[in-house]
């Protein structure tokens, strides 16, 4: 197809450092998904603990608000291919040595716990530098079509995972269920020997690395934009994007069904948000990127509410898929607008400003709903949330520019002191 007649979406495609990128993202996060239902249908077999099933997903959040503004700096700094690749070793190695405590028959929550830890530690390290990777593959016109690509494919990785692990886990057992985990590494691993990543423009050499981050945190402060974007974030990640983690124990506990069936519902959302990253990839000239993120976050934490409620699997289903489609706006605007709103010498520390809000958020909110599904019910702690979340998108609707303004891209040249 002659370039002037391909749509952006082929252009992007066409791009064949993109696509190593896409391959490897997609992997990854294929891994990830089965990774956390392996281990969390396992905390919960052997606990019974709705506390200790948010621990988890808290767990592997924790690391994020230490280790991301340090490794957005390593993506303005240093090589984003090798910082890519050392995470994935890291994966592998974590992946190992689960595998032989699954295999001797010796593990234990705690050691569950460090392990998802120590994989929160290396997702802290892949975000930055993936993610400004992609910008600077296809440009900022392209934007928009490679994020949705992106969502895309990631979110397949997140279906087929959940559905691959549920399955596995009934139809084998932990550790062989896990050892497919471990494979999808090793073969993400010899991927990443072919990426072909630009250099990273971001420092002026010698620059001290506190104000570095100082710099980032100032142009964060002083842009409403920003600002908005990550109080939105903070709000979901501790009141919404929670209630995920614990749909093993509504699956096997109200819906009564088994591990299978409760894979292919933790997928449910996926396939809404296929559906919407597929429509969001062939928008073109979106301005008003922060409509389709707030109306997206309102969207899931509407589906989470009534989803918990009812009694019926198929329903359940449906309603998380049409969560899923809220999440795939959410997701695709969170990314565009962060990397539009800042100049490209600051996008890796933005990329990690915004980890730091979702890692000082998601432990804590899915901590509080582990307390209050322990002392009350799962659905009464997943209602409430969301009805508080709801109330405090008001001020991101009314006082920030979300809304009512588009997001301009920013001169690429200059870095604010």
């Amino acid at each position: 197809m002659p370039p002037q007649n391909r749509t952006p979406t082929s252009v992007v495609l066409h791009n064949a450092d993109f696509r190593r990128l896409w391959y490897v993202g997609s992997l990854s996060e294929f891994a990830r998904w089965m990774e956390q239902l392996i281990l969390s249908l396992l905390i919960w077999h052997v606990t019974r603990s709705p506390l200790q099933l948010a621990l988890v997903l808290g767990v592997n959040n924790l690391p994020r608000p230490f280790c991301s503004p340090f490794a957005g700096l390593l993506a303005d700094r240093f090589s984003r291919r090798r910082i890519l690749f050392a995470a994935e070793i890291l994966n592998t190695s974590i992946a190992l040595m689960l595998l032989a405590l699954l295999r001797l028959d010796v593990i234990q929550p705690w050691q569950v716990f460090l392990a998802v830890a120590l994989s929160g530690v290396t997702r802290s390290l892949e975000d930055p530098s993936r993610r400004t990777a992609i910008v600077d593959i296809v440009g900022v016109e392209r934007l928009v079509n490679a994020l949705s690509l992106d969502v895309m494919n990631n979110t397949i990785g997140k279906m087929l995972g959940s559905l691959v692990a549920g399955v596995l886990v009934q139809a084998v057992d932990f550790s062989s269920a896990y050892g497919c985990v471990l494979a999808v590494h090793v073969v993400n691993l010899g991927l990443m020997t072919r990426l072909r990543i630009p250099a990273a423009q971001g420092l002026t050499p010698g620059e001290p690395i506190w104000r570095s981050l100082g710099i980032a945190i100032r142009y964060a402060l002083h842009s409403p934009m920003v600002l908005g974007l990550l109080y939105v974030t903070l709000v979901m990640n501790a009141l919404a994007f929670p209630m995920r983690q614990f749909i093993p124990a509504i699956g096997s506990e109200y819906l009564k069904v088994g591990a299978g069936l409760v894979g292919l519902l933790v997928a449910a959302e996926g396939f809404g948000q296929l559906v919407g990253a597929i429509v969001v990839t062939f928008v073109q000239n979106l301005q008003y990127h922060g409509r389709l993120f707030v109306g997206g976050s309102v969207l899931v934490l509407l589906m989470s509410m009534l989803f918990v409620w009812v009694p019926w699997y198929g329903l359940a289903f449906a309603l998380l898929a049409l969560g899923g489609c809220g999440q795939a706006g959410f997701s695709t605007m969170q990314s565009t607008i962060t990397m539009l709103s800042a100049p490209r010498a600051m996008r890796g520390r933005m990329v990690g400003l915004l980890s730091v809000c979702i890692g000082a958020s998601t432990p804590l909110g899915t901590l509080v709903i582990g307390m209050m599904a322990a002392a009350f019910t799962i659905p009464q702690a997943i209602t409430l949330n969301a009805v508080v979340g709801l109330l405090l998108l008001w001020p991101a609707i009314t006082r920030t520019p979300l809304i009512r303004e588009p997001v301009i891209p920013l001169p690429t040249t200059t870095v604010p002191s």
